[in-house]
């Protein structure tokens, strides 16, 4: 009989017991309810709850379980439904009567719930310190490209010469917000909603602060229906991943253009690509391209949560166990896309003297040239008109505005004097760039110094 079987007539059917049993994906949770059930079980011998000696018992119990679990020596129970049940059969199994005494002051309810925040805790440590270990890469490379000029793009097109390290700082940027995101994911899980009961609280006078002490929760839930039917903090961290990964979709993707013969930007590792099984010449990134795959599977799992949660009255409802799978799901692949992205990233090649060639096509210097004829006086819609006619004369001629002489630059406008050659060469274009936030090697490399000193907070 089931533990929970007293008011039930008939054993369920076996169709019921394989769809309503969660001890497939659910027993990844073993250390939280195991170590959470220790907890549980000391505060109720130390409120006088359960005698004393029962409460050792329980806890040298679990103790016991969770080495035997951590060893790989315990076949989880089907029939049992789900981890809570399993543990607490096995205790029983193991120590006798006392262990009956476990679920004194608690439901499965709020000890999913519990145990779901333990492990987003842990989920949200363990993403911090591999965006720690990503953002660390980046500036290391950053460092080493502070005057590695290559084209900026809007629309895809050729814009204004930038460099290298700045580029990478964009995406610095990007994953120390993702950082910052998953921070304020372990603030929402760090709450102890132990002693929220079914959804109504208990009789028995629990010491939920004392649990919260012991499993180094930093506040207790101030509401019993909201402590067991809250699945916000997974949403938090699901939202952060799905952010998360599309950050690291839209570098991949920039790495696989830059891989193409078209770009030439890059050089995969071999160690990091796969060929062709019938063109002996291929090479292609498919870590870069299965981290851009596997963006959408991550906001899969955070659309399905939030399908799920959308109609559910107050407060549990079974619908709630396919929070799980999701929230899994989306922690396995995040993971793994940070780890294999950081150890691609650390083997690509950067080839600047194609990425400087490539800065010098394109007319990235003409915003400069406008900008020149600022500096003689001249209004900047003038100024654009004028260069953009520039462009224009530049293009039928196959010429770039740096090919042209002083002569025909005063065709346009007499204000071009020996000067503008200085202004518009791509360096200068560069570092001129000087305002905070912008490319100039000095200021990358106080954006670089910034952005070291907020990894070490």
């Amino acid at each position: 009989m089931k533990l929970w079987g007293g008011r039930f007539g008939k054993a369920t059917e076996g169709l019921v017991d394989d769809f309503h049993s969660s001890i497939s994906f659910d027993s990844r949770l073993f250390e939280q309810d195991i170590t959470g059930s220790i907890a549980h079980a000391t505060m109720l011998g130390e409120q006088g709850i359960i005698p004393a000696e029962d409460a050792e018992k329980i806890v040298a119990g679990l103790r016991e379980i969770l080495e035997d679990a951590r060893a790989g020596k315990i076949q989880w129970m089907v029939d049992a439904e789900d981890i809570h049940m399993n543990v607490e059969t096995l205790l029983t199994q193991r120590i006798g009567e006392a262990g009956k005494r476990l679920h004194t002051g608690r439901s499965r309810n709020d000890q999913v719930a519990l145990d779901t925040r333990m492990y987003a805790r842990q989920a949200c440590g363990e993403t911090e310190e591999l965006l720690t270990a990503l953002v660390d890469a980046l500036l290391n490379i950053a460092q080493d490209h502070l005057h590695t000029i290559m084209p900026g793009y809007t629309h895809l097109q050729k814009a204004q010469p930038i460099t290298l390290a700045h580029h990478l700082l964009a995406y610095v940027q990007m994953f120390l917000r993702d950082r910052e995101r998953f921070r304020g994911a372990y603030r929402a899980a760090d709450v102890m909603v132990l002693g929220s009961g079914a959804l109504a609280g208990t009789t028995y006078p629990l010491n939920r602060e004392r649990v919260a002490e012991l499993l180094g929760f930093s506040a207790i839930s101030e509401n019993s229906l909201d402590g067991v039917s809250d699945r916000d903090f997974i949403l938090d961290y699901l939202s952060a991943a799905s952010i998360c990964m599309m950050h690291l979709s839209r570098f991949c993707e920039e790495l696989i253009l830059w891989n193409t013969n078209e770009f030439r930007f890059v050089e995969m590792d071999d160690g990091f690509a796969t060929g062709s099984s019938i063109m002996p010449q291929k090479k292609n990134p498919d870590v870069a391209e299965l981290i851009r795959g596997k963006t959408g599977r991550v906001y899969g799992d955070l659309m399905g949560l939030l399908t799920v949660m959308k109609g559910l009255p107050l407060a549990y409802n079974k619908d709630m166990q396919e929070d799980k799978e999701a929230f899994f799901d989306a922690r396995d692949t995040l993971v793994k896309g940070l780890t294999v992205f950081t150890a691609m990233l650390k083997t690509v090649t950067f080839r600047k003297d194609v990425m400087e060639k490539g800065a010098s096509g394109g007319f990235t210097n003409a915003t400069d040239c406008a900008d020149y004829l600022v500096g003689k006086g001249v209004a900047f819609r003038d100024a654009h008109r004028v260069v953009g006619e520039l462009v224009a004369f530049c293009l039928n001629e196959n010429k770039s505005l740096l090919d042209l002489t002083l002569e025909e630059l005063k065709r346009f406008h007499p204000a071009f004097e020996q000067d503008v050659f200085g202004d518009l060469s791509m360096i200068s274009c560069v570092e001129r760039r000087k305002i905070p936030g912008a490319p100039a090697p000095e200021m990358v490399q106080k954006a670089i110094d910034s952005a070291r000193a907020k990894l070490r907070e």
